[in-house]
């Protein structure tokens, strides 16, 4: 990875690439970026845990939320649900049983699409997911254009798309850059490498010129956010864009009080600062700028549906009915207290319960609110 890295560096101008380009390579590189690569670890064990490793709750719960738009959408004989960034298809796979189960007319009138880029977790994908026939794996450019009725949905994807790193120098914005120096990686300071990165910040309306920003003030923009955003709006003809993630408002993001921005590494379950170590063997993440994304998709046409937690976005949806039933005497004492740990995390606010939930619509009927939004933030 370190060879890829020197070669990127030295065959760019100026002998220096982006962060973004950076870490582009050590997540997404075909052969050794950590998504790409057999490194990947996702469960309790493993460097990072999504909501679906607690078990299937959170996929049975999506799954009702999925149902009620469909139903929305009048699309009941026919409803596209687009997973992207489908990890190691246990989420699929925990949706896709509920729907088989209890609602099985309407199961065999949808189309379940994934659009993974890393090979590694496509053939794991298709192997925990065999049972399902109505599952196909495509990339964007398979997808027509205004052809999905139905919705596209990601659970922690964005977090982990490149970023450009910005930092606050005599009252002006720059951008950081990395090249090889002294057998080792460094950061060089220098003018932002594209108009887009203050567009942005003019997008989300945040001025780190002013005098609250402290020097050397760093922080994150996330430009292929924007772009994956367009991109999926083309595809929408009709329905839903959910997405769920850690972050903020902007106004929250870009706080003079976060000096140091939100970039975090994750390797073996612990998590750190230094994205320059573990390379290709280790997550990078930053949180995600919801205003980037509301904004961003008004000027594309979405319409924000709503905003709110996890939790009180699970909870809507019948989580403490499940809480509820632990008490019903169908359950061994371990089972009750390994079941309720897992549904208390999934709503814990200072943790998995404090990811935002995300809902955008294209085409759709506003005054039809659905039940996972019963609370918006």
């Amino acid at each position: 990875m370190l060879e890829i890295i020197i070669d990127s560096i030295e065959t760019s101008p100026n002998n220096c690439i982006t962060f973004a380009d950076y870490m582009d390579l050590v997540l997404y590189h075909p052969q050794k970026g950590y998504y790409s690569s057999a490194q990947i670890d996702i469960g309790s064990q493993g460097d990072f845990f999504t909501s679906s490793s607690l078990g299937s709750d959170f996929g049975e719960l999506l799954a009702e939320q999925f149902k009620e738009m469909s139903a929305v959408l009048n699309s009941s004989d026919s409803f596209t649900l687009v997973e992207v960034g489908a990890g190691t298809g246990s989420l699929a796979a925990d949706i896709l049983h509920y729907f088989k189960i209890q609602y099985p007319d309407f199961y065999q009138n949808i189309k379940y699409i994934i659009v993974e880029e890393s090979q590694g977790l496509i053939a794991e994908q298709k192997h925990k997911l065999q049972e399902f026939e109505i599952v196909t794996w495509k990339s964007w450019q398979d997808i027509t254009d205004n052809s999905i009725v139905g919705c596209i949905f990601s659970n922690e994807l964005i977090d982990a798309f490149p970023v450009h790193q910005i930092v606050v120098e005599d009252q002006t914005v720059k951008e950081i850059y990395l090249t090889w120096e002294n057998n080792q990686i460094k950061e060089i300071i220098d003018n932002t490498s594209s108009p887009r990165l203050l567009e942005y910040f003019q997008l989300v309306d945040i001025d780190l010129t002013r005098d609250d920003y402290p020097e050397n003030y760093r922080t994150e923009v996330n430009l292929k956010a924007l772009d994956w955003l367009q991109v999926v709006t083309n595809k929408i003809k009709k329905g839903y864009l959910l997405t769920i993630d850690y972050g903020y408002s902007a106004s929250k993001y870009y706080h003079p009080q976060r000096y140091q921005g939100t970039l975090n590494c994750y390797y073996q379950h612990r998590h750190h600062h230094n994205p320059y170590v573990n390379l290709g063997e280790q997550d990078i993440t930053t949180h995600v700028n919801f205003t980037a994304l509301e904004k961003q998709g008004n000027l594309l046409g979405l319409e924000t549906v709503g905003l709110t937690q996890q939790g009180l976005f699970l909870m809507a949806l019948g989580l403490g009915d499940r809480l509820s039933e632990l008490s019903n005497g169908n359950y061994t004492l371990p089972e009750i207290l390994k079941r309720r740990d897992a549904l208390h995390q999934l709503i814990n606010p200072t943790g998995l319960g404090g990811f935002k939930v995300l809902i955008q619509g294209k085409e759709i009927d506003k005054n039809k609110p659905l039940k996972g939004l019963r609370e918006n933030i």
